[in-house]
């Protein structure tokens, strides 16, 4: 996997030498989520929590909603690592913490962490194990600890999914990363690895992924010297495939998650689509580069991608524009849409934007629609069978979904804050 890093000081994504000299500053944080999450997970850090110097909590909290964001700098409580989460993190970073020991000194804090992966669930805690020549180092890479990397990064991994190796004296070089340490620290441990720290070209960004570990870009990526795009088709594991012309399998599915269809991709299928936001395959059966929808005008929109645990499958979340199936059908593997709380208020909006001769839903303005929602969860309060109440129940979500349609607020909006509650 590719993981595109957002580092946030004084309120701007900055990008730091070494962490310390800033190199170039940048002010569109949810321009830059939304563009790095088609490609992988995004690395949200706040530099100034990290080093003490306050939060940029306010304007890291809509990044999350916007893309599928890992979040570090200055977490030292698990009641701080859950609250991201219910703000919809997907996974936390501890770095500092973990190394001091409870007595005083540096050390790992095994106390500490067994919290945090108790409060959490280790499957999204990632230790970052920052060295500068072998050395752990903390407090934003300014204070050695004197520990060893591989053998502080063996006594975190219990508590933790995956460990965040970034090589500090290569940070910000662009001078190209040290792969001896990133190796050593692969070979020791079982959990996932992320190598950062120096990587500057596809050549690195392959031999990295090469050996079983993801890569965070930062100042190659903000400098334009390596795109995402060409990052995401080095990563993957094209050798697998033994036919002349490698070909990976790729599932399409929707954003509720149903699933479209599947095909084969190549690397110009896989360049095409993200140059052109439509899915394209490579036809088999045409031996040659095609785009769903080319002549139907049935295309998928890409929303994001991402690989499988071995990089040998990709998996497409994307929004069709009609039927996916050449038969007609809404998907490949189903002949209707399911019907989900998605599509209800996808025909409503329809309904509003195209009234139909007759049409009950585009008659409801603002007053009756809240009328009715009174009306309906009255009757619903009162309802005693089951079936009633499957009646009454439905009549109320229909009218509370045409009233948050008229309102602008969307199914999804509306699961993110059910997510957030669940996880507080």
């Amino acid at each position: 996997m590719i993981i595109a890093s957002i580092d946030i000081q004084d309120g701007k994504v900055v990008q730091l030498r070494q962490g310390a000299e800033k190199v170039l500053e940048r002010d569109n944080p949810l321009e830059l989520a939304a563009g790095f999450d088609y490609y992988g997970e995004v690395a949200v850090i706040d530099l100034d929590a990290a080093m003490g110097k306050g939060s940029n909590i306010e304007m890291i909290k809509p990044l999350l909603r916007k893309a599928e964001c890992r979040v570090g700098g200055g977490i030292r409580t698990p009641e701080q690592a859950k609250e991201l989460l219910s703000l919809g993190a997907r996974k936390i970073i501890v770095g500092s913490s973990a190394f001091r020991a409870p007595s005083g000194g540096f050390g790992v804090n095994v106390p500490f962490l067994q919290a945090m992966s108790q409060k959490i669930g280790r499957e999204r805690l990632i230790v970052a194990v920052d060295a500068r020549g072998g050395e752990i180092v903390v407090d934003g890479w300014k204070t050695p600890t004197g520990l060893e990397l591989v053998e502080a990064a063996k006594a975190v991994e219990p508590f933790a999914s995956e460990l965040l190796f970034t090589c500090v004296e290569r940070e910000g070089t662009m001078t190209g990363m040290d792969l001896e340490p990133a190796r050593k620290l692969r070979e020791a441990v079982s959990c996932l690895v992320t190598v950062a720290g120096g990587v500057s070209t596809l050549d690195e960004i392959e031999s990295i992924a090469a050996m079983g570990c993801d890569v965070q870009l930062g100042m190659a990526l903000y400098t334009e010297k390596v795109s995402l795009a060409d990052a995401f088709a080095v990563s993957l594991n094209w050798k697998k495939e033994s036919t002349k012309e490698p070909m990976l399998p790729i599932i399409v599915q929707s954003p509720d998650g149903q699933v479209l269809m599947t095909g084969v991709t190549d690397r110009e299928a896989l360049a095409e689509t993200f140059k052109r936001g439509n899915v394209c395959f490579h036809s088999r059966s045409r031996n040659k580069l095609w785009m769903k929808g080319e002549t139907s005008g049935n295309t998928i929109r890409l929303i994001r991608m991402r690989a499988d645990c071995d990089r040998d499958a990709l998996l497409a979340t994307a929004e069709p524009a009609g039927p996916v199936c050449h038969t007609g059908a809404w998907s490949c593997f189903a002949t209707n849409r399911k019907y989900t709380w998605e599509f209800l208020q996808d025909i409503i909006a329809e309904r509003f934007r195209n009234p139909a001769p007759g049409s009950y839903t585009a008659t409801l303005d603002d007053e009756l629609v809240r009328e009715k929602i009174m009306e309906e969860a009255e009757e619903l309060c009162e309802a005693k069978s089951r079936d009633e109440i499957v009646w009454e129940a439905a009549d109320l979500l229909y009218f509370a979904t045409v009233l948050m349609s008229r309102a602008g607020v969307s199914v999804g909006e509306i699961m993110d804050e059910l997510d957030r509650r669940h996880k507080k």
